[in-house]
């Protein structure tokens, strides 16, 4: 008996440890392999085969006819949602990554109960990861509220090896004609005005017009995923009449529908760009491909500017793997500056001052290869110009990281950035 006992208290630690490999050696693989292949420059931003690439090779096609409205941090961006919630009359669809307890996610519960009581159809659709902090009071009071409300990707024996695979998406239409989409999350962290540490900086953009069908369509998307329900017909997908002067689509990505599509996406303007690059981004970890696209950037000429996180940032490890990847870029020229009054979670990238890319996704493989991802394209001069007004002031309130001090750096932060850079396909 005695040893019997002894070999199930070594069997049984040992089963118990291949399980957690096997389920860790999964989420390891999920996603597609990354590109190996570097495009070449073969046209310019302001070119038609530019915007023929971008809408028929990877699509959907831009359309006319919208109006795209920036809206800086929690202050404008918080009632400006709001009060598009609170005026919906039909249908509500809403999409975030993270959604937590606290002043503003308890405002947004509000909303959303009032208006389903209402009768208007309101959804729900939290990422089963970044809503682990919002408290299951929440969803019981949504759901009595009439709201249908779903948890993306809840693991399951059968798919926890899918575990690695969100829905990163941040999206919000109403009445299928208004949406919303950048890069905030429902949590406290992005009330106020980016004045301190404990109130971030981000951007999110309000659209109206034919693309706000695209933003819609981005959710239906998710929405099939997780509940089964086809989203369809006049109270969805309304006609959207010209608005306003952006020429624009949504493109959206997933690892069931080719995530490398994304990374293409910033890839093929990369390889567009003549005159310039600005890229603000809060987690920005780049493969040997886009690493040496942009260098190749530099080398032909293009300003290349980028802001990312400094020491308040949210992940040091992020941070680290970033830093580390940094020589080849600084030491073709381009500019890194690191934000330094809070965390910096904008994303945004402008190029040429004409074509600009904003939404949910980040440069790293995360957002590339594993995450569903939405992302507002805007081919509009005028609008870039504000974008690029916007990062201006953020420069002003960074610090620039020349290619010397970054040769400097003591050997304990490089132990940490070769270190973080291990795992850089999962960051």
């Amino acid at each position: 008996m005695a040893n019997k006992n002894k070999r199930r208290l070594i069997v049984v630690p040992a089963v118990v440890a291949t399980l957690v490999a096997t389920v860790f050696l999964l989420n390891l693989t999920l996603g597609n392999e990354p590109l190996e292949r570097r495009l070449e420059h073969r046209y310019s931003v302001g070119d038609a085969e530019f915007v023929r690439s971008m809408g028929v090779l990877l699509g959907p096609a831009l359309v006319e006819g919208n109006r795209v409205e920036v809206l800086l941090n929690g202050d404008e961006i918080f009632p400006a949602m709001l009060a598009a919630i609170r005026s919906a009359e039909s249908s509500i669809n809403f999409e975030t990554y993270i959604y937590w307890s606290g002043r503003i996610g308890r405002e947004f519960a509000d909303a959303l109960s009032e208006r389903a009581r209402a009768g208007v159809e309101v959804r729900v659709l939290v990422d089963w990861v970044g809503g682990e902090k919002l408290e299951e009071s929440f969803f019981a009071e949504l759901e009595s509220a009439g709201v249908k409300v779903r948890r993306y990707n809840r693991p399951h024996w059968w798919n926890v090896g899918r575990l690695n695979h969100r829905t990163h998406r941040k999206l919000l239409v109403v009445d299928g004609k208004v949406g919303f989409t950048g890069g905030v999350g429902i949590a406290d962290l992005w009330l106020g005005d980016a004045e301190d540490p404990d109130h971030w900086r981000d951007n999110h953009y309000r659209v109206t017009g034919p693309a706000a069908g695209q933003l819609q369509a981005a959710f239906a998307d998710n929405w099939l995923q997780a509940s089964g329900e086809v989203l369809h017909g006049e109270r969805y997908f309304p006609a959207l009449d010209a608005v306003g002067p952006h020429f624009a689509n949504v493109f959206a990505s997933s690892p069931d529908g080719g995530s490398d599509s994304m990374e293409l996406m910033y890839l093929l303007a990369i390889a567009a760009a003549s005159e310039s690059i600005q890229l603000s981004m809060a987690y920005f970890v780049p493969d040997d491909v886009a690493l040496r696209m942009l260098v190749e950037a530099r080398k032909r000429g293009v300003k290349v500017q980028m802001i990312m996180p400094g020491r308040i940032t949210d992940s040091d490890i992020v941070r680290n793997a970033s830093r580390g990847r940094w020589g080849p870029l600084l030491a073709a020229g381009a500019e890194i500056y690191e934000y330094r009054p809070t965390m910096y979670h904008c994303k945004v990238m402008i190029v040429d001052g004409l074509w600009v890319s904003v939404g949910s996704t980040n440069f790293d493989s995360r957002s590339f290869s594993m995450n569903d991802e939405a992302n507002l394209n805007v081919y509009d001069a005028e609008f870039a110009r504000r974008q690029v007004a916007i990062f201006e002031d953020d420069v002003k309130q960074a610090r620039r990281i020349t290619f010397a001090e970054w040769r400097q750096r003591p050997w304990h932060e490089k132990a940490k950035e070769w270190g973080a850079g291990l795992l850089g396909s999962q960051l």
